[in-house]
């Protein structure tokens, strides 16, 4: 008996560059399919929010996913690049939405938690966690190492929800 495999796509927003990463994945196991970058170019903003709309929509053609996890946006210290990223998550957002693909949205700390066991984890420990889950024989780029994450977070979210354990995430919380 083979079980369905849902195909899957994370995306890690950024106004310079937005990572991607797409695995199969039946609730247990993922698998790697691809995953990249989109180095993002152009002097200003509605240029470069173009161009992630185009990039994540020809991605999302190509691949074929089912449906897609992204980041959340999270305010540091610098309003103006907290208001950039949610900008680029909107460009991003769109082009899963205009593909008809469901959403799903996590912070940055339950991805971490979701992939490493710990919400504080660091950009290295991200990376070598997914070289390890995916079974690469690469350490991916930090950004595409971040959309592996966000599409195994949500994996992990929508098996748990199909199996009734849990209504809502968040910020990190299951409940």
């Amino acid at each position: 008996m083979s079980v369905k495999k849902t195909r899957i796509i994370g995306i890690d927003p950024g106004s310079r560059c937005t990572g991607y990463g797409v695995i199969d994945s039946d609730g247990f196991r993922h698998e790697y399919i691809t995953s990249g970058f989109v180095k993002i170019t152009g002097d200003e903003l509605p240029e470069r929010l173009g161009m992630i709309f185009s990039e994540i929509s020809d991605i999302i053609e190509k691949w074929q996913p089912q449906t897609m996890g992204i980041e959340q946006v999270f305010v540091n210290k610098n309003v103006d690049s907290a208001l950039k990223l949610g900008q680029a998550r909107g460009a991003a957002i769109c082009a899963g939405t205009n593909a008809n693909l469901d959403v799903g949205e996590y912070t940055p700390r339950a991805i971490k938690k979701a992939v490493v066991g710990i919400g504080s984890a660091d950009k290295e420990q991200v990376q070598q966690m997914m070289k390890l889950l995916l079974k690469l024989d690469f350490v991916p780029q930090n950004d595409e190492a971040d959309g592996l994450a966000i599409a195994v977070c949500h994996a992990n979210h929508m098996h748990v929800k199909s199996l009734g354990i849990v209504t809502k995430v968040r910020g990190g919380r299951w409940r």
